[in-house]
């Protein structure tokens, strides 16, 4: 294990949990700033980013309407889904690369997230591990945002 991929265990922690593995540092898992997840390089495993924000719900997407953006393939319910995140992808996208928003206010990446646990707040998109939200995301945002810039670097150098 090189020193830069040891660092990044050290500071980041290894947990593995019943429901939830937090790994760090897995280039498979996080391609280009995306997680993608263990199995696959689909970001969000394939839920449809747009209708959150349109459809006020998560809805699994499908290959054909796919569209590739940072080195990941995003998945869309619709062509009409797909050409609005085609247009602004950062509107849409999940914030922290699609890593867990709790899990970031803590350092930790933790990789399998669940889609269908999630929250829009001020127009922003965050995802997390839990079936649902075990801590008020508004309350641990702050501390979460400080931390992804850190974290951020350490993944994708």
């Amino acid at each position: 294990m090189n020193a830069k991929v040891s660092m990044v265990f050290r500071l980041l922690g290894v947990t593995i949990g019943a429901s939830t593995m937090l790994f760090a540092g897995s280039p498979a898992a996080f391609a280009a700033g995306v997680n993608t997840g263990y199995f696959g390089n689909v970001a969000i495993e394939g839920y449809d980013a747009v209708a959150y924000f349109t459809d006020h719900r998560a809805t699994k997407g499908s290959e054909k309407y796919s569209y590739d953006w940072l080195g990941a393939t995003w998945q869309f319910s619709s062509d009409e889904h797909r050409k609005l995140f085609e247009a602004d992808p950062i509107a849409y996208a999940p914030q922290f690369g699609g890593l867990c928003a709790e899990g970031m206010a803590y350092s930790e990446m933790t990789v399998n997230v669940e889609p269908e646990a999630w929250q829009i707040i001020d127009g922003k998109l965050y995802i997390t591990a839990g079936a649902r939200f075990t801590e008020d995301m508004v309350a641990i945002r702050t501390k979460a945002e400080a931390n992804w810039p850190g974290v951020k670097a350490e993944l994708t150098q």
